[in-house]
């Protein structure tokens, strides 16, 4: 018997989940059918889509879930009313939720773990109850008044935001039938496609893609599941450093939650993003190429010449005292530079020095490293 038979039927999320669904399946076709969609209800799909799944990724997630940056009212208010029309709970549910998922990521504690399957991760365990809300990670959240006024007053925002404006919104431009058009599409539609496209986070993107950075757990990086989900299919990063405000950390990586907070930061509308140094993301992606490396050489140590394992020891070695040493002197250039005008010219910069000094040769021995991992995997070849 799987986990979530065991457990009583959320008849609330079911009838919803399912009658949205059978909408889409059904009356959205026939309308389309017998009326088609003009350039209007079209665009008010695709700004509600935006301004919905946007609010989930940027608002729900990386603002309130993670605190990866800090947002000024207006940004934290359109998140907040535009994220209740997701129809994806709470901020205060989901970020309680989610930071579970973080903390218990692939055991019984994790609310969609991923290793009980597709279908659990995916919508199986919002259909499923769980028994009641105790909001133990939340507790910041819980002092935001903007965040408790949401919470409070969760459906009846979302029914309006989410329902109701688009076929008000239809019904200003062209009547009725552009009304219930705007209600099937920019509505119940939307919901729908920005429900499975979020859901993907927690069930595609720990099953399909790359682990570049741990395999510590299921979450992986995934360019496909980016382009579906705003970005957020960077996940293997996210994983490993989750309070950073990007998931996709190369110029070519699709991840639009980061160019919006990117643009909302040039507007002065958020600041305070959080950025995992260069060196730390280099560190954890040599330390998996490290850990593969071994698993190769344990399971062919004849396949490696003496002077190459002495090498591969010595870079290793090089690499880690230099890391270690540009985190000691990261952390004092950090202290410095936020005590700036209490020290001394003199004395800032010579821990800018230092620090400068300590990243070179880190990043050298990073250089060393690779050359001697390319030689090692070629001795597999």
């Amino acid at each position: 018997m799987s986990d979530n038979t065991k457990k009583a039927v959320n008849w609330s999320n079911s009838i919803f989940m399912v009658s949205t669904l059978l909408v889409t399946l059904t009356a959205v076709p026939y309308y389309v059918w017998n009326h088609g969609v003009d350039l209007f209800q079209g665009v008010l799909f695709f700004l509600y889509y935006i301004a919905t799944g946007l609010s989930i990724t940027l608002g729900y997630h990386r603002l309130f879930s993670h605190r990866a940056f800090k947002a000024k009212w207006p940004v934290k208010f359109s998140t907040l009313v535009f994220g209740a029309a997701a129809f994806e709970n709470s901020a205060l549910n989901w970020a309680d939720d989610h930071r579970r998922h973080h903390k218990f990521v692939d055991h019984d504690e994790d609310p969609y773990d991923a290793t009980k399957g597709f279908f659990h991760s995916h919508i199986g365990w919002i259909l499923f109850d769980s028994g009641p809300d105790k909001f133990e990670h939340v507790g910041d959240l819980k002092k935001d008044r903007l965040v408790m006024w949401q919470h409070d007053n969760y459906l009846s925002i979302a029914v309006f935001a989410g329902l109701l404006l688009p076929a008000l919104i239809g019904l200003a431009w062209g009547g009725w039938m552009c009304a219930l058009g705007s209600f099937l599409l920019a509505g119940v539609a939307r919901v729908v496609t920005v429900h499975h496209f979020t859901f993907l986070i927690n069930s595609l993107c720990h099953m399909l893609g790359s682990q570049p950075y741990s395999t510590k757990n299921t979450a992986r990086d995934s360019a496909i599941t980016a382009v579906l989900t705003f970005g957020e299919g960077y996940h293997n990063f996210h994983h490993t450093f989750q309070h950073d405000y990007r998931n996709g950390i190369k110029p070519w990586h699709f991840d639009p939650t980061k160019w919006t907070v990117a643009v909302l930061n040039k507007l002065g509308l958020v600041d305070s993003l959080r950025r995992v140094p260069d060196e730390k993301i280099m560190q954890a992606r040599i330390a998996e190429q490290q850990r593969r490396l071994a698993l190769k050489i344990d399971s062919k140590p004849m396949a490696i010449a003496e002077p190459i394992m002495a090498r591969i020891h010595a870079a290793q070695e090089k690499l880690e005292t230099t890391y270690q040493n540009w985190e000691k002197l990261e952390a004092e250039y950090t202290r410095a530079v936020e005590k700036k005008w209490e020290e001394s010219k003199e004395k800032f910069a010579e821990v800018q020095q230092e620090f400068n000094e300590a990243r070179e040769h880190f990043r050298q021995a990073i250089k060393e490293w690779q050359e001697t991992h390319q030689l090692a995997l070629a001795q597999f070849a």
